[in-house]
């Protein structure tokens, strides 16, 4: 049933409040993402427009895909403790 080598502990069981607290840090998770990839797009746009500023710019950029990893880390660590999966 699971593709990975993670797997529940036993029967997986949420209450209304987890599966809603899990979606809110999934929104989360999501909207911080796509912040990201906003802020890469934009800084691409303001090294075209403004050579000048490209190192600085360039920074900024560098950061980005970074920054959503740990995003994506920290809601899958969540997830994997709401449901109870380890590792097998």
């Amino acid at each position: 049933m699971f593709s990975s080598s993670y797997k529940p502990s036993g029967p997986v069981t949420l209450s209304e409040e987890q599966i809603m607290a899990l979606h809110g840090e999934l929104r989360k998770m999501r909207h911080d993402v796509n912040g990201r990839l906003m802020n890469i797009v934009a800084a691409t746009e303001v090294m075209r427009m403004r050579p000048d500023t490209t190192g600085e710019t360039l920074k900024l950029l560098l950061e980005q895909p970074f920054k959503a990893a740990e995003s994506l880390k920290e809601f899958s660590q969540q997830f994997e403790t709401q449901l109870g999966l380890l590792k097998g």
